[in-house]
């Protein structure tokens, strides 16, 4: 993949993240929690997809793009060890709300995520910027 088409690409990621995030706010205005959840996982899931592209590191799943996040990020000190943990554990809410029968998130723990989840993708925005990669910034 060129620079051109790497720079497409994690702003694509990045709108994907920023709309996810339009997404779950109507989704808490009108109290669908698990829903917003979902969108608010994918809002992150996008930006660390726009980290990773950026540095050329690939991962086919989302276990992948955890650990790679991981591996690059936090080992490195790049990201903080409370950063990969949220991530992690905002997808263990995504899933079992998406999958397990009978869970049921609320309006306490939905909207406690939301202001977490934006400081995760302005942090993941921050190094995906910080880190040198040339990308219009007006996605910030």
């Amino acid at each position: 993949m060129n620079d051109g088409d790497r720079g497409d690409l994690i702003l694509l990621r990045l709108e994907n993240s920023q709309s996810a995030m339009q997404e779950s706010k109507l989704l808490i205005d009108n109290g669908y929690w698990n829903a917003a959840i979902n969108r608010m996982y994918y809002g992150c899931y996008y930006a660390v997809s726009a980290l990773l592209i950026s540095k050329g590191i690939q991962a086919q799943t989302h276990a992948g793009a955890r650990q790679m996040l991981g591996l690059h990020f936090v080992k490195t000190g790049l990201l903080s060890a409370k950063n990969n943990a949220f991530f992690s554990d905002l997808f263990a809410k995504r899933h079992s709300g998406d999958y397990d029968a009978y869970i049921y998130f609320d309006e306490e723990i939905t909207k406690n995520l939301y202001p977490q989840v934006t400081e995760f993708i302005k942090n993941i925005k921050d190094l995906i910027f910080r880190e040198g990669y040339s990308v219009n910034k007006n996605q910030e």
